[in-house]
């Protein structure tokens, strides 16, 4: 097993995971299998309990693991399948210590730091390590890990000394350092500077570790002199010091790495030079350009609650490129928080109130996403009744599939207070129930997690034919609330169809309405199995509507069980239009040049 370490200097938010995801996708197109592992050195077990806002989307795996959403990147570039164990934490480490500690492994021993924690994260490397990821048998040839936060931090004190340990027992020819840096460039002179680099490089040395491939971050390509003056200082060979200017859309980072030879450094220090080919990335090329020349805009309503920060819907905006992509259309997202487009927001603030409707009234289709707590919830309710009425396009996940039932309740049955126990516990309509499993005391990991089956009721609906006319999908889920089965019939007789349950015919899991051109609500979500090429067909569906070609895409593609939809050649990222209140901002993970937000999008 080879191994491909990844840190960070400088500053946060450089681009570590899409750098990380890039290195394994080059890796991979020269031939070789590859695996990933993502450290996150906080304290928590895993992502689950974290605020959004904080911490940007958990990311939900097979497993029903919850973790960083850079794993999300790593299964999206190298379409592979992660499992809980390739997202460590220091508290997952020190839980695993102390457990054997209390279970008497050690023999007495006075439990430290060194040995006993550093070998638990080398142990840990190595197993997971082992483990397929991509569907075949036996291990992959390069493990990618992630080193996240930056050097110097305390908190990641201890993976860094068992990693430079971990180099040393592996041996040379086995391990390669590639740290992310920032070469800034100051407006007063225009100069790119080279000091905080080799600051952070020195740090990283002085903690036992030295790189030997570097990634400058950075606006340009990095002048020759700037190189020799790292590579002079930093004791890196100017060949292995790679630039990582900003470009149109993340999708070009490997595409900068193979320009610029950094597979052969990476080969020639893992000593894979005679094994593996020259890089395959012509498909890849052909999408990352394909992104750049889209013009034709969709414009799609993001109906949330956490816009504040983008990178909280990050798998939700994949999954909508790759399906704009699929139908040739530039995406446009208009973020509008659901709590402004509530009554009470027109007394509290009028403007934002009428900013938001106008946004959602102008755009070609609606997406309410997933959240927790009542904030906004009405709000959502009313992009869900809007949409119904107006027949707009509307897709809605987990929580955006329950205010559509609950909003299909009032209209249709009459009942002007259904609504989710989660939200009010004594309403005498509840539509959305708290499900008999879960638990009630406990946040973490209690909820309705991972991959579970869904099997369709019927198949001439849309969402079966989306999915080729298959018997049953599976999609993963995380969710605590589910539609109350007992009101089912009573809301199917006036014109609800669900048309997908589970195994058991009493959990919901897919609505629609029959005469709408695209009203959809799933309780899974399905944003986290979009892959570029491979858009999700609820996305694709909703993208096809919103630009009128689901009708012409449905005669076409007349889905048979034994028949594969074609989706068109899709990409993960095209760059995005969108505007909050008319500030530019960029996704915190990894550049997206030329993403602006629309709307009122920063108001919380």
């Amino acid at each position: 097993m080879k191994y491909v370490l990844v840190t960070g200097g400088v500053v946060s938010g450089l681009g570590k995971g899409v750098t990380a995801s890039s290195i394994g996708l080059i890796l991979k197109a020269c031939g070789l299998r590859v695996t990933s592992i993502k450290i996150d050195p906080y304290l928590n077990t895993d992502a689950g309990t974290m605020s959004p806002f904080e911490h940007g989307e958990v990311f939900v795996l097979d497993d029903g693991g919850e973790v960083d959403l850079d794993l999300g990147n790593y299964e999206r570039f190298l379409d592979i399948k992660l499992t809980r164990d390739n997202n460590i934490t220091t508290g997952k480490i020190y839980q695993s210590v102390i457990d054997k500690e209390r279970k008497g492994d050690y023999l007495g021993k006075t439990v430290q730091v060194v040995p006993h924690i550093t070998d638990a994260i080398q142990e840990w490397i190595e197993r997971v390590a082992a483990v397929p990821v991509d569907g075949k048998e036996g291990p992959a040839d390069v493990c990618v890990i992630e080193l996240g936060g930056t050097i110097g931090d305390i908190e990641s004190m201890p993976f860094i000394e068992a990693l430079g340990q971990f180099s040393y027992r592996v041996g040379a020819g086995n391990f390669c350092l590639i740290h992310v840096s920032l070469v800034p460039v100051l407006n007063v002179v225009g100069e790119q500077k080279t000091k905080p680099t080799q600051h952070s490089v020195r740090g990283l040395r002085s903690l036992g570790l030295s790189p030997n491939i570097l990634a400058c971050r950075s606006t340009t390509a990095l002048e020759p002199n700037v190189k020799e003056k790292l590579s002079q200082f930093c004791h890196v060979p100017f060949e292995n010091i790679i630039t990582l200017y900003d470009v149109p859309n993340i999708w070009h980072v490997p595409l900068l790495l193979r320009d610029q030879k950094a597979h052969e450094a990476i080969l020639k220090v893992l000593d894979l030079q005679g094994v593996a080919c020259e890089p395959s990335l012509g498909e890849w090329t052909s999408r990352a350009e394909l992104c750049d020349r889209l013009h034709e805009p969709v414009r799609i309503a993001m109906v949330g609650k956490y816009n504040g920060l983008s990178d909280s819907y990050l798998s939700v905006l994949k999954a909508l490129l790759h399906a704009s992509v699929a139908c040739r259309k530039k995406l446009c997202i208009d973020w509008v928080p659901a709590s402004d487009l509530e009554i009470a927001a027109a007394q509290e603030s009028p403007d934002a109130y009428r900013s938001a409707w106008s946004l959602l009234k102008g755009a070609d289709g609606i997406l309410v996403p997933g959240g927790f707590g009542d904030r906004g919830v009405e709000g959502k309710i009313l992009a869900a009744k809007y949409a119904r009425e107006n027949r707009k396009p509307y897709l809605g996940i987990c929580l955006g599939m329950q205010t559509a039932v609950i909003e299909f309740a009032r209209s249709a049955l009459g009942m002007v207070d259904a609504n989710s126990t989660e939200f009010n516990a004594h309403t005498r309509n509840p539509c959305v129930i708290f499900m008999p499993e879960g638990s009630r005391t406990h946040m973490g990991g209690t909820m309705r997690l991972g991959s579970r089956r869904t099997y369709f009721q019927v198949m001439d609906c849309k969402s079966a034919k989306l999915y080729g006319s298959k018997n049953y999908v599976d999609e993963r889920h995380r969710h605590r609330y589910e539609v109350n089965p007992e009101m089912v019939p009573q809301l199917e007789a006036a014109g609800l169809c669900f048309t997908g349950k589970d195994e058991t015919g009493r959990r919901m899991e897919i609505i629609e309405l029959p005469n709408h051109p695209y009203f959809v609500g799933v309780q899974f979500h399905p944003e986290f199995k979009s892959r570029p090429g491979k858009p999700s067909p609820v996305f694709f569906g909703l993208i096809a509507a919103a630009s009128g070609q689901l009708d012409g895409w449905l005669t076409k593609n007349k889905g048979t069980a034994s028949a594969k939809p074609s989706y068109g050649l899709s990409n993960g990222t095209s760059p995005i239009k969108s505007h909050i209140n008319g500030n530019t901002t960029k996704l915190a993970n990894g550049p997206l040049v030329g993403m602006y937000y629309n709307g009122n999008g920063l108001h919380v």
